[in-house]
């Protein structure tokens, strides 16, 4: 047999995922395809393990990390087959199963441990068992027996993580079940029985239990919503009161996630594992699989723009591969900085649930509707109450800003992907990539504090208090945090209006128990010139360019050129416009332009952030009143645009000066 050609991707090549013309049924077919094909060489001899090029080492061991190579495929995989598609080499995934779950088999994929990542992978194979039946039947009677004794029993007496996991097991015992095979009823439902208590209304579920406040994209696409609906279809004969439970769940979930994408086909980067990309849609598709009635005003012909418009997005982000043709670690390009401890090389492949889509017969309206964009009567503003969000498509602009939420372990980052005070469709969100002085930190977004003349930054992270409350009419956003024990912050969140809709305001209220240095960022944004990708120089209006102040990279001297007042703020012109200034009364903070650590934002790999800064004395307490401003670039923005609102900030709103005077 000749072994597979690797794709191979040299200077200036395209990705085949980026060629594809996407606007049916069978167009999607092929998308999934140009990502199945270039793993066929890195498939293991018995085909039981795929290792995903890349080499980089995970929390977990190195046989883990190639079953999620083979599994996390296997979503699409079997999405697809169970749409009435075909591949190719579907083979190497039934002969890899076989040999997986062989304990005699020299890659046996290994009997599962307690909280073991062997048990994350079992759902995308008990969903395949459960919806493509030819799977199942591949198998003999002893292989099925094998299948059996590692699919869920290996587990049902297992520890697992109080989190989104636990569906993990719920599906591996369905799957079984669905082909009668030996499995668990009674944990399948005690298993859902307690997922239940993630429920928080609005049809919003916690990723895990209470006194955690985390609800990201595994509250929808991930896991947990997409989950739910995937049993609504499956089980909704014999479980009917459930499944119309989650349905209704997830028609209240739509009328808030349809604002976490752009008009441009980008959803809002928030929380941990963006490595999967457009993963983030799989929800979408999900309401067509699982037959769900859409609420007004939504379509299904608004529903498959959101989908294929994501997918293309996607398709014009062209650094997201390997040279081999496979997915990377790392959102808009290739990014390990903003990559959690249990990121394999083959856990991008997660990002094949949003082929969900391909389980959807071509009859549904989702296909046969023509692609219609997103529905002009949603709120511009709207308050999201249980992830304690407040989204904004005002100014061309999809952003939210968040208080209150964080993960519920220790993880890298995690004050920047739960912490911070706003994330964008168009800017995204910036990690830190290292912790020495400010431009490793990238605060994008964040107001840091250092208490050692600004060789280590602390930025919010947990909140003492955190709230959605209102004031004359217009949601807001409160939090009280501290970045160190004798300082204290209350941060207020504005969102913009229509008279200044491309500004948010940000007021700080600090109490200083130590001397302390702030860091008030703004959003990040691509620091490289249209001309020649070279840092960007001082505003040139003639060609809509550059920053104000001047920008100083990291070697240059501290001239007073790269400053400006607090009130006269600092901006920076590129791929649309940034900027942050001052608006409290005789500010004494200074604005300049921070040159974040190359990699640090998920978006961007070169990327600056205009930022305002002061030194608070021992024992002062001072009020500070930002206002940030953003424009993205777009098809509908003019370059001369970028900048149409910088010169009219907002005016501060007069019940803040009352309530930070108490």
């Amino acid at each position: 047999m000749t072994a597979p050609v690797p794709l191979t991707l040299g200077y200036g090549d395209l990705h085949p995922f980026a060629k594809v013309q996407l606007q049916d049924h069978e167009s999607v077919r092929q998308l999934l395809r140009t990502l199945l094909d270039p793993l066929q060489p890195f498939f293991s001899p018995a085909k039981a393990r795929v290792r995903v090029p890349g080499g980089t080492g995970v929390r977990f061991d190195q046989t883990a990390a190639e079953v999620e190579g083979i599994c996390r495929p296997l979503w699409g995989l079997a999405f697809l087959l169970a749409g009435g598609g075909s591949y190719a080499n579907t083979n190497s995934w039934i002969e890899g199963i076989k040999a997986g779950t062989d304990p005699e088999s020299p890659e046996y994929w290994g009997n599962p441990r307690d909280n073991d990542q062997r048990m994350v992978e079992m759902c995308p194979l008990g969903v395949a068992f459960a919806i493509a039946p030819q799977f199942w039947q591949s198998l003999s009677e002893k292989e099925k027996g094998n299948v059996e004794q590692w699919l869920g029993n290996s587990i049902n007496t297992k520890e697992m993580p109080n989190t989104n996991w636990l569906w993990f097991r719920v599906f591996a015992n369905l799957g079984l079940k669905l082909n009668n095979g030996k499995y668990s009823e009674e944990r399948l439902q005690q298993d859902i029985k307690h997922l239940e208590g993630f429920y928080r209304g609005g049809g919003w579920s916690n990723d895990g239990p209470e006194g955690i406040h985390q609800m990201d994209y595994y509250s929808s696409s991930f896991a947990i919503q997409f989950l739910q609906l995937i049993y609504a279809k499956l089980a909704g004969a014999e479980d009917p009161e459930r499944a119309k439970e989650f349905k209704d769940r997830a028609r209240l979930l739509a009328l808030d996630l349809v604002h976490y994408f752009d008009d441009e086909g980008r959803a809002i980067p928030f929380g941990r594992s963006l490595i999967y990309r457009f993963g983030v849609v799989s929800f979408w598709g999900a309401l067509a699989y699982a037959d769900v009635e859409l609420p007004a005003p939504l379509s299904w012909g608004m529903v498959k723009g959101i989908v294929l418009r994501h997918f293309r997005w996607w398709q014009s982000q062209p650094d997201i591969w390997s040279s081999s043709g496979t997915l990377t670690i790392g959102y808009s390009y290739p990014n390990m900085y903003m990559a959690e401890s249990y990121n394999s090389p083959g856990s991008p492949y997660w990002a094949c649930v949003a082929f969900i889509c391909l389980a959807v017969p071509p009859s549904h309206p989702f296909w046969t509707s023509e692609e219609t964009p997103l529905p002009k009567s949603l709120p511009k503003v709207k308050a999201i109450k249980q992830p304690k969000h407040i989204i904004s498509s005002l100014g061309s602009h999809y952003f939210l800003l968040s208080s209150g939420q964080a993960c519920g372990y220790p993880m890298k980052g995690t004050h920047a992907k739960y912490g911070a005070f706003a994330y964008s469709s168009a800017f995204g969100y910036s990690v830190s990539p290292g912790h020495f002085t400010l431009g490793q930190y990238a605060l994008a977004s964040q107001l840091g504090f250092s208490d050692d003349c600004g060789e280590f930054w602390k930025a919010r992270r947990l909140s003492e208090y955190s709230a959605l409350e209102e004031r004359e009419g217009l949601p807001v956003l409160v939090s009280i945090w501290k970045p160190f024990p004798d300082v204290k912050v209350r941060t207020i969140l504005i969102p913009p209006t229509e008279d200044t809709p491309n500004w948010h305001l940000r007021i700080h209220r600090i109490e200083a128990g130590r001397d302390v240095m702030t860091a008030d960022g703004s959003f990040a944004i691509a620091n490289t010139r249209a001309l020649d990708g070279r840092h960007l120089d001082p505003y040139d209006a003639k060609i809509s360019e550059g920053t104000f102040p001047r920008y100083l990279n990291n070697y240059a001297a501290r001239t007073q050129d790269g400053y400006s007042s607090g009130s006269q703020g600092a901006f920076a012109v590129s791929k649309g416009a940034v900027g942050i200034r001052a608006l409290e009364q005789n500010s004494q903070r200074s604005a300049t332009l921070v040159e974040a650590d190359a990699n640090s934002n998920v978006m961007e790999s070169r990327t600056v952030i205009p930022t305002l800064e002061h030194t608070i004395p021992k024992g002062q307490t001072v009020s500070y009143m930002s206002a940030i401003y953003a424009k993205p670039a777009g098809s509908a923005v003019s370059k001369t645009e970028y900048l149409s609102g910088w010169d009219s900030p907002p005016e501060v709103p007069k019940w803040v000066f009352t309530e930070i005077a108490n």
